[in-house]
C-alpha cells in the first residue's frame, strides 16, 4: 500500500521521558494526593494506570483517570467521596467491582487489581482478585500497562514491567504477553490495536500483527456496536487509511466490511484495466480528511468520512466491459446508495438522519462530476442544489476529493470546473433559489383541484411543475404554473373543470 505507508511516520506522536521525581511533580494535583492519602488510611496500594499514564509521556491532555487498587476499588472510591463531600458524585457498579467518582471536570474510575480467564465463546472474563502484576498482565498493550504509584511513600514511582515506556519511545504497539492469547481471549483488542496504531501514528510490532491475522476470525463473536465504536475512532484519526491498511492486511476488514475489500479487484480485457477502486477509495478518504479536518465538528466529519469510504461500493455490482467504451460502472452510485442501509444495519450504525445523509451523498456523488464534464448550466446546478439541500457543501467536498487522476491536466480541469459549479451554487443561494425551487402549487392543492387521492397521478403532476421551475421554462408564479398544470392534466385524461 505504497501511497499510504508514510502516514504513520507523519502522524507520529512525540513523547518525553520523565524521572520518578518529575512524574511526582506532574501528578502534583490535589486529587492524586487525596487518593493516595485515602489508600494509606485503608492500608492498600493504589496506582494510576492505563491511558492517563500513557498520555503523560505523550504530553496529551487527559481528564479520565483509572486507578487500580490492590484491594477493594469500591472502598477506596467511597473513602474519596467522604473526603470530597457534596462536590463529588459516587457511582458504584457492584457487579463489575468498580466505582466512579466525578468531581468537577475530573472523572476517576476505581477497580480492584484482578486476574482474568476467558472461555472460547465469550469475551466476558471470569474475574478473581489479584496483584498489581496480575492486573498489568491482563492489559491489552504495553503502552497501556504502565502504572504510577499514588501512595505517599512511593508517590510518582513508575511500575513498567513490559517496557511500555520504550515502546512509546519507539512508536510500537504490542501486547504484554502472548498476542494469540491476548486477542483470542478478547477479540475486540484486535481493533483496539489497529485503532491505537492509527491514532498515535505507531507501528504494530511484527509478532503482534501476525497474531491479528491468525485470530481475525475470532472477531465474529464481537457485537456490531463494539466494532463500529472502534471503527469510528479509526475513521476520525488524522490518517484513517493507515488503519484500513492494517485492517485489510490482517484479514479483519474482510470480516467487517467485505463490500469495501471487494473493490480490490482489477480486471483486464484487451489490454485495458480499470483502476483499483479499493485504493482509490482510501485516497478519496484521505482527500476528504485533508479538505475537512475534524476541528470542532466531530459528528459531521465522521459521516462525511463514512460517505467517502462507501461512495464506490456499488462498483463491483455494476462493472461491465463494453468494446466501444471500455470499462463502465453505470449507476454504481444508485446501487451503492441501496447498499448503505444494509451496512449500517449490520454494524449497528444509526439508522436515522445520519444514515440518510451518507446514502444521499453516495447517491449524488456523480452529479457534480457530470455537470463539471459538460457545460455548467444554471438548470443543472439548480437541480443539484434542490436535491442536495443543506448538504451541498459536503457533497462538493466529497466530489472534489474523488478526483484522484494521475493526469495532472485532467485533474486541474475538473477542479477548475468544480470551482465554477461552486460559484454558481453560491450565486443561486444568494438569490434565494432554495426558497423558490418548490412550485407555488403544492400536492394538496392538486388533489383538491382534480378530486384525487394520493396517487401516481398526483406525483406526476407535481413533477411536471417542479421540472418546469427547475429548468426555468416558466416563472414560479401561480398563473403560468396553473396553465401548465391544466395542459398536463388534459394529456393524462383528467377532468379539468
Amino acid at each position: 500500500m505504497k501511497i499510504f505507508r508514510n502516514f504513520a511516520i507523519e502522524n507520529r506522536q512525540t513523547m518525553r521521558l520523565y524521572s520518578d521525581e518529575e512524574l511526582a511533580e506532574l501528578l502534583n494535583q490535589p486529587i492524586f494526593h487525596l487518593i493516595g492519602d485515602c489508600a494509606d488510611e485503608l492500608g492498600v496500594e493504589c496506582y494510576v494506570v492505563g491511558g492517563y499514564v500513557r498520555d503523560i509521556f505523550l504530553e496529551r491532555p487527559s481528564k479520565d483517570i483509572d486507578v487500580v487498587v490492590v484491594g477493594s476499588g469500591i472502598r477506596l472510591a467511597e473513602q474519596l467521596k467522604k473526603k470530597l463531600g457534596k462536590k463529588a458524585h459516587l457511582s458504584v457498579f457492584k457487579n463489575f467491582g468498580t466505582a466512579q467518582v466525578k468531581a468537577g471536570d475530573l472523572e476517576v474510575e476505581f477497580v480492584g487489581a484482578r486476574r482474568e480467564s476467558y472461555q472460547r465463546d465469550s469475551r466476558k472474563p471470569i474475574v478473581e482478585d489479584g496483584t498489581l502484576e496480575d492486573d498489568q498482565n491482563r492489559r491489552d498493550f504495553t503502552i497501556n500497562a504502565m502504572a504510577i504509584c499514588l501512595n505517599k511513600g512511593r508517590f510518582g514511582e513508575l511500575v513498567d514491567p513490559f517496557d511500555g515506556l520504550y515502546d512509546l519511545e519507539d512508536g510500537i504497539v504490542r501486547t504484554p504477553l502472548d498476542p494469540d492469547i491476548t486477542f483470542s481471549d478478547d477479540p475486540l483488542r484486535m481493533l483496539r490495536c489497529v485503532r491505537f496504531a492509527t491514532q498515535l501514528g505507531f507501528f504494530i510490532e511484527d509478532e503482534t500483527f501476525e497474531a491479528l491475522s491468525r485470530n481475525a476470525d475470532r472477531l465474529k463473536i464481537i457485537s456490531g456496536e463494539r466494532i463500529q465504536d472502534e471503527l469510528n475512532k479509526i475513521i476520525l484519526s488524522p490518517h484513517p487509511s493507515t488503519g484500513f491498511d492494517y485492517l485489510y492486511r490482517s484479514g479483519l476488514l474482510q470480516i467487517i466490511l467485505p463490500e469495501l475489500t471487494a473493490l480490490d479487484d482489477v480486471q483486464t480485457v484487451a489490454g485495458r484495466a480499470h483502476k483499483n477502486n479499493y485504493y482509490h477509495t482510501l485516497e478519496v478518504l484521505e482527500n476528504v480528511v485533508k479538505a475537512s479536518p475534524v476541528g470542532g465538528r466531530l459528528e459531521g466529519a465522521l459521516w462525511l468520512r463514512w460517505a467517502a469510504l462507501l461512495h464506490d461500493i456499488g462498483k463491483m455490482k455494476t462493472r461491465r466491459w463494453e468494446a466501444s467504451t471500455g470499462w463502465t460502472f453505470h449507476n454504481h452510485n444508485f446501487v451503492g446508495a441501496k447498499m448503505v442501509p444494509q451496512i449500517f444495519r449490520r454494524l449497528k450504525l444509526p439508522m436515522d438522519a445520519k444514515m440518510k445523509y451518507v446514502q444521499k451523498l453516495v447517491d449524488l456523488h456523480m452529479r457534480p462530476i457530470v455537470i463539471a464534464e459538460d457545460q455548467v448550466t444554471d438548470s443543472a446546478v439548480r437541480r443539484l442544489l434542490n436535491d442536495a439541500g443543506d448538504d451541498i457543501d459536503d457533497l462538493m467536498t466529497l466530489c472534489e476529493a474523488d478526483i484522484t487522476s494521475k493526469n495532472s491536466q485532467r485533474k486541474q480541469r475538473f477542479l477548475q470546473n468544480f470551482q465554477i459549479v461552486r460559484e454558481k451554487l453560491a450565486d443561486l443561494q444568494v438569490r434565494d433559489y432554495k426558497r423558490l425551487l418548490q412550485p407555488v402549487i403544492d400536492g394538496n392543492e392538486i388533489m383538491e383541484m382534480f378530486h384525487l387521492k394520493p396517487s401516481r397521478e398526483v406525483g406526476e403532476l407535481k413533477q411536471t411543475l417542479k421540472d418546469a421551475v427547475l429548468d426555468n421554462r416558466v416563472p414560479n408564479e401561480r398563473e403560468p404554473l396553473l396553465q401548465l398544470l391544466m395542459e398536463k392534466a388534459r394529456q393524462m385524461g383528467l377532468k379539468t373543470e
